[in-house]
């Protein structure tokens, strides 16, 4: 498994671990790569996985931005704001055990809540930063 793919998976298995995202995303919760069409509302998505080389520690390290992607139907903007906190409460800061690789650091580097385009559906974003490197 590659570095990338081990910490979106470390990721969402701590998500999915959760007894504070469960409350917010159903048991068990729903995470999804690519959600299915009767999808149901609120669920997070795994959205942009992006990483470079980091020569800073002098090994194979590897930075990361993940940007997770909540998706409610609630009305207003409550419900994604809570599902966004209880991912960051989970996620930020964390040691997580990350297949092949040692995890030198996660944080939530920023949320942002808004109303998507359709005019209906409340769209959240949690971006986290993290550096790996070989286990």
């Amino acid at each position: 498994m590659n570095a990338e793919e081990a910490l979106a998976a470390a990721i969402r298995a701590a998500a999915i671990a959760s007894a504070g995202v469960r409350a917010v995303l159903g048991d068990p919760a729903r995470v999804y790569d690519d959600p299915p069409p009767d999808v149901i509302f609120p669920y997070l998505t795994i959205g942009r996985v992006e990483s470079k080389p980091s020569d800073a520690s002098g090994v194979d390290a590897i930075e990361h931005a993940i940007t997770l992607h909540c998706w409610s139907r609630y009305g207003g903007r409550a419900e994604a704001l809570r599902v966004i906190g209880a991912l960051r409460d989970v996620l930020h800061n964390v040691s997580l055990t990350v297949e092949g690789r040692r995890l030198v650091f996660l944080f939530a580097q920023f949320s942002d809540v808004f109303r998507s385009g359709d005019g209906r559906t409340t769209h959240g974003v949690l971006r986290l930063k993290a550096l790996t490197e070989p286990a």
